[in-house]
């Protein structure tokens, strides 16, 4: 075991805008787990809320939480049944521990079980943390072109393949992304290596929008032109905002049988322009977390064809993780602050 401590420090959510900096003993891998020591976590939207309202929706936070789910780091011990060729791996963290036995794991739709335990959601601690166990299936191994800031972003990045298989962007295709937070910024990179032929980002913030347009994309300030007074038609709109007004504007400009993805999480209800949704024949769909995405979303940034260390804004250490958190409404054009643990 290549740990030289038997306690690590833990950022701990105690209640909204009540963060600690704790000491905990250093977990140790039971059968088929590795403990990773965490390198890098980027800050999620989640976060942000469980900070703010200490919940989101059913989930509440009750006890003391660590957040953080998008995390790297390398195995430094390996439980029974782990290949003793894990140990000192680089690796990407999947999140979410599901059953593999209910009868959507068994489909291969394990983003659908509903056992779950997803880290850094209540009552499951997360992964701002020096130490982190996790199942050996959920760490991927990352070949040494994937920085690890790009490790932690690969759990963004799967968020984005996935909204994009389950909507069949593919050769040709015409992409509209609403919204140009990380998600909505690593979509539209995805869908050009999907083989999209025209990607319009869509946001308020300059700064962000002019990241979308360094990618490729085409870019519209939504709070200057309304969509409709910029032609635009996509075949497939992946709604990354989570705004209800910007759904339904979106909604109203996609083409004859095309394809609406809800990815961005908002209010609990978003109104949709029901007689265009039936006059040209659209399909919605629901995108909830990914299945399956890791081989893929390592093959883009390796290959560079999706850049992930260009979204970082901000780096952080434990004493630092109310900044990282606080970041994206302080500071304008802030997209991905990352937390590294050991610093």
């Amino acid at each position: 075991m290549d740990v030289t401590t038997s306690t690590m420090r833990v950022s701990v959510l105690r209640g909204v805008h009540d963060l600690a900096v704790v000491e905990r003993p250093v977990p140790t891998p039971g059968p088929g787990e590795v403990l990773v020591q965490v390198a890098s976590v980027g800050v999620c939207g989640s976060d942000i809320h469980y900070y703010e309202q200490g919940r989101i929706g059913p989930y509440v936070v009750e006890q003391p939480l660590v957040l953080g789910h998008e995390a790297s780091g390398r195995v430094v011990a390996t439980g029974d049944g782990v290949a003793p060729g894990r140990a000192d791996q680089r690796v990407s963290v999947e999140p979410g521990a599901t059953c593999r036995q209910c009868e959507q794991c068994r489909a291969g739709r394990y983003n659908l079980c509903p056992d779950v335990r997803f880290l850094a959601t209540p009552p499951v601690d997360g992964a701002f943390c020096e130490y982190l166990l996790v199942p050996a299936g959920d760490a991927h191994p990352v070949p040494d072109a994937v920085s690890d800031d790009a490790a932690a972003l690969l759990e963004p990045l799967s968020v984005a393949v996935w909204s994009l298989r389950r909507s069949g962007v593919g050769v040709g295709t015409r992409v509209l992304v609403t919204g140009a937070g990380a998600i909505g910024l690593l979509t539209a990179q995805a869908a050009w290596a999907f083989g999209a032929t025209e990607v319009v980002v869509t946001d308020v913030d300059e700064g962000r929008l002019a990241v979308a347009r360094a990618q490729g994309s085409r870019t519209i300030d939504v709070s200057v032109t309304s969509l409709a007074e910029a032609g635009v038609e996509p075949d497939v709109l992946v709604e990354c905002s989570g705004n209800a007004r910007a759904t339904w504007e979106a909604v109203g400009t996609v083409a004859r049988a095309g394809r609406v993805v809800l990815v961005g999480m908002g209010g609990d209800e978003v109104r949709l322009p029901l007689s265009y949704v039936q006059d040209r024949e659209l399909q919605l769909f629901g995108s909830f977390r990914y299945a399956n995405t890791w081989p893929d979303a390592i093959a883009l940034a390796a290959s560079g064809e999706v850049s992930l260390d260009e979204l970082v804004t901000s780096h952080h250490g434990l004493d630092d993780v109310e900044a990282a958190l606080t970041a994206p409404a302080r500071v304008p054009g802030t997209v991905k602050p990352v937390v590294h643990p050991g610093c």
